[in-house]
């Protein structure tokens, strides 16, 4: 070979070494920590800084990476960081981090009357005589730009507090690979528990959602999860950070009434829940939405079914299956609207309308149907408060007031006062007062006609305020009333 080429053979060897000596003395360096601490930083909106890297070979640890920012994310620690750097990316102008894996990842957001950007930070206002961080300067034959393989966090912590309470994730696994276009990520989340500020549901146990991340929009693919025992939850949505505009729907299946309601209805409310939901801030404020149904539902052991027994002489009101139970639902501002709701046992029993709840204020109007015969016993009750109508039962209005722990009705003061005016009667013959159910004329004992009126009418108000004990549970309350005892004989 001759001189000339082996000359250059040498220069090209030499030129390498001094290149890769060049190259690893500055990944060595502070200058490149502090690089890849902004490009971390750049990322996740925050201020914040690798600790001390320990090297092997291109392989590089670092024990945390702790930043705070004033947008979206308010604290982020990341423990445990492992990963390589592959220095073939140099001649693309590229520094390329390998595959990296995470030991812990803890952020802390706050996402309560964001405005613009929500990953938006803002500047930092300037103290008098403050000494500003500097930077060690690269060569500027280096990279400016990172390429990452890929990470995996083996445990995430995600506390947030959102307009409608804090919610916090634990115990999740990320993987977080590149996608194209520029800031482009595949996020696959698996495993952990999601506590949610809302005291009827309990924490979801995360299976597997598939996110997208681009442009400052994060994308929800797909999000399977458990609550309750058997409960299935899958949703799908978006989150425009720019304009901090999100929606999400999905479903909900699997669940048990019993889980749901209080313990004492839990034993008489029987049946499979399942609803869709869609939650959204488009209107400028977080709302939900949804249409709620109970499949195979019964109602059974309840004391209002044992006094409708009672008095109809029947043994169908003790238990009887819902054939309907359904209700659309709306959440805004801390107020929940029932709509459309319709309860019922087909040609037994019917309740139709709506209820608002605010707080644990409730305001409710309903069309309350029965089998014709259930308030035979109450004297007025069919042909002055109820009337026939749709589906062969005899219906009524129904007013629900009061709170969710002491509902109150205006269907018992209309009972009892038909009841009253129907207790009396005028003999044509002679003109006289008689009770129509003791037929005894008020001027032969009035002390006698009086009691007897009493207990008419206290035997009829126990029956309608049973009646009227149908909704109790329905809305909340916590006890239930007694069964009404056998009634002496007049």
């Amino acid at each position: 070979m001759p001189k000339a080429g082996i000359g250059v053979i040498v220069a090209g060897v030499v030129g390498f070494a001094s290149l890769y000596m060049a190259v690893r003395g500055y990944l060595r360096s502070d200058g490149f920590r502090e690089f890849l601490s902004g490009k971390a930083s750049e990322l996740a909106k925050v201020d914040g800084e690798f600790s001390e890297f320990r090297w092997d070979g291109l392989a590089v640890d670092s024990s945390v990476f702790q930043g705070t920012g004033e947008g979206l994310v308010k604290d982020l620690r990341l423990d445990g960081l492992h990963t390589e750097v592959k220095i073939g990316g140099l001649k693309r102008g590229v520094w390329e981090i390998g595959a990296s894996r995470v030991k812990r990842l803890v952020v802390m957001v706050d996402a309560r009357d964001l405005k613009g950007d929500a990953f938006g930070v803002a500047e930092p206002a300037e103290v008098p005589g403050a000494v500003k961080k500097k930077q060690a300067k690269k060569p500027g034959w280096l990279p400016s730009t990172v390429e990452l393989e890929s990470m995996d966090v083996d445990d995430v912590l995600v506390n947030a507090l959102l307009d409608v309470g804090p919610i916090t994730a634990d115990g999740m696994r990320i993987r977080v690979e590149p996608s194209s276009g520029e800031q482009s990520y595949e996020i696959e989340v698996a495993g952990g528990t999601v506590e949610l500020p809302f005291e009827l549901v309990p924490p979801i146990r995360m299976e597997r959602a598939r996110l997208r991340y681009q442009n400052r929009q994060v994308f929800l693919n797909s999000l399977t999860a458990k609550s309750w025992k058997n409960g299935l939850l899958d949703a799908s949505g978006e989150w425009d950070t720019r304009a901090n505009r999100y929606a999400l729907e999905g479903n909900v299946s699997g669940v048990k009434c019993e889980e749901v309601f209080n313990e004492t209805w839990s034993k008489r409310f029987i049946g499979d829940m399942a609803t869709s939901f869609t939650v959204d801030n488009l209107g400028g404020k977080v709302a939900a939405r949804g249409h709620l149904d109970i499949t195979k539902g019964s109602l059974t052991a309840l004391p209002v079914l044992e006094t409708l027994a009672a008095y109809a002489d029947t043994r169908r009101f003790r238990e009887f299956q819902l054939s309907v139970a359904e209700t659309d639902w709306r959440w805004k501002d801390g107020e929940f609207f029932l709509s459309n709701l319709v309860l019922g046992s087909e040609s037994l029993i019917r309740l139709e309308g709506n209820m608002r709840i605010r707080g644990r204020q409730l305001d409710g109007l309903f069309q309350l149907g029965l089998a014709p015969g259930s308030l035979a016993k109450i004297p007025g009750a069919e042909t002055d408060v109820f009337s026939p109508g749709k589906n062969g039962l005899q219906w009524t209005s129904l007013r629900i007031t009061g709170t969710l722990d002491d509902p109150e009705e205006d269907l018992s003061a209309r009972l009892i006062e038909a009841a009253g005016m129907r207790m009396f009667d005028v003999i044509p013959e002679t003109g006289e007062m008689v009770f129509k159910f003791t037929r005894s004329v008020l001027g032969d004992d009035p002390n006698k006609a009086v009691e007897s009126g009493v207990k008419i009418i206290k035997k009829g108000s126990r029956a309608i305020n049973d009646v009227s004990g149908i909704l109790d549970g329905f809305f909340g309350r916590q006890s239930m009333p007694e069964p009404v005892e056998e009634q002496e004989a007049q």
